[in-house]
C-alpha cells in the first residue's frame, strides 16, 4: 500500500486535540473524514504527536496508507479541499509517497515546539486563543537563564501531568530558549527534545513565568526539578500558546 508523508498544519481551538476520541471532534477525525471522501477509503492518519485540546501546530507531521498511488499534489489539494468545504481549520501543506519503513511517530529524531506568550496591558483580541496574555512585562532574561536549570538529561516527574502513560518521567531536553519575539511584547520558549512527556512543555511555560514575573529564581526551579514532586511545579499555562512546530527525520 501506498505511505504518504503528511505536513500538517492547524488552529487546535475547538477540536478536541488531536486524538480521535468519541463524542468530541479531533484533528486525527478531521483529516480522516477527508481522506474517506477523497478516495472513499477509511484510514487511519498517524501522527508524530498527540497535541491537547487548543494546542495549535505549524509543522506537525502524519503518515497515511493508501489503497491506490496517487500524485502528491492531487493527495494535498483533494483532502484540503474536504477540509475547507467542511469548516476545518486544518491543512495539509505537503504530501509526499515515502518507503514504508517511515513512521511518522518512531521515525522521528526531534520534535520543536514554541510557547508564545504575549505581554501587553490590554488583553488580546487578533491573538486571543492563540498565546497566552500577561497583562504585565515579564523579564526575558531571567526566564531564560532559569530555563537552562532544565536542559538536558533529567526526571522531569514535577513538569509532566499526573495523568502522563510514559513509562518513565526521565527524558532529555536539548534545548529550552526563552527569547524576545519578532514583535514588541512578545515572547517565545523554543523546546527542542526527541520526546515530551505529557504537558511537560506547558509546565515549563507555567514555571518560567513565575520566574520572569520576579516570584521565582532560576533556584526555585532548580529546587523544584529536584524535588520530582508534581506539587512543586507552578500553574501550567494554558494550551492555547503552545504550537508544534517542526520534526525532525533522518532525511530532513
Amino acid at each position: 500500500m501506498p505511505r504518504y508523508r503528511l505536513e500538517i498544519e492547524y488552529d487546535g481551538t475547538g477540536y478536541a486535540g488531536w486524538q480521535r476520541q468519541d463524542n468530541h471532534h479531533s484533528i486525527q477525525q478531521a483529516l480522516e473524514t477527508a481522506f474517506l471522501k477523497f478516495c472513499g477509503e477509511t484510514v487511519v492518519v498517524r501522527g508524530a504527536g498527540r497535541t491537547d485540546a487548543g494546542v495549535h501546530a505549524l509543522g506537525q507531521v502524519g503518515h497515511v496508507d493508501l489503497e491506490k498511488a496517487w500524485p502528491d499534489d492531487t493527495v494535498r489539494d483533494a483532502v484540503n479541499a474536504y477540509l475547507q468545504t467542511a469548516g476545518e481549520r486544518v491543512a495539509i501543506i505537503s504530501a509526499r509517497q515515502v518507503d514504508d519503513g517511515f513512521d511518522a511517530r518512531f521515525s522521528a529524531l526531534k520534535r520543536h515546539y514554541i510557547y508564545r506568550i504575549i505581554c501587553r496591558r490590554t488583553p488580546l483580541v487578533l491573538d486571543v486563543n492563540r498565546a497566552l496574555w500577561s497583562s504585565k512585562p515579564l523579564e526575558v532574561a531571567a526566564m531564560h537563564e532559569a530555563a537552562q536549570c532544565l536542559v538536558g538529561r533529567h526526571d522531569f516527574t514535577t513538569f509532566r501531568s499526573t495523568n502522563c502513560q510514559a513509562n518513565s518521567p526521565v527524558r532529555n531536553l536539548d534545548r529550552l530558549d526563552v527569547v524576545a519575539g519578532a514583535t514588541d511584547g512578545l515572547i517565545e520558549i523554543h523546546a527542542s527534545a526527541r520526546s515530551f512527556l505529557h504537558n511537560q512543555i506547558r509546565s515549563f511555560a507555567g514555571t518560567l513565568r513565575l520566574v520572569g514575573a520576579g516570584k521565582w529564581s532560576a533556584s526555585d526551579v532548580e529546587a523544584a526539578l529536584a524535588a520530582r514532586d508534581r506539587k512543586a511545579c507552578g500553574p501550567v499555562a494554558a494550551p492555547w500558546g503552545l504550537y508544534f512546530r517542526a520534526v525532525e527525520y533522518s532525511d530532513s
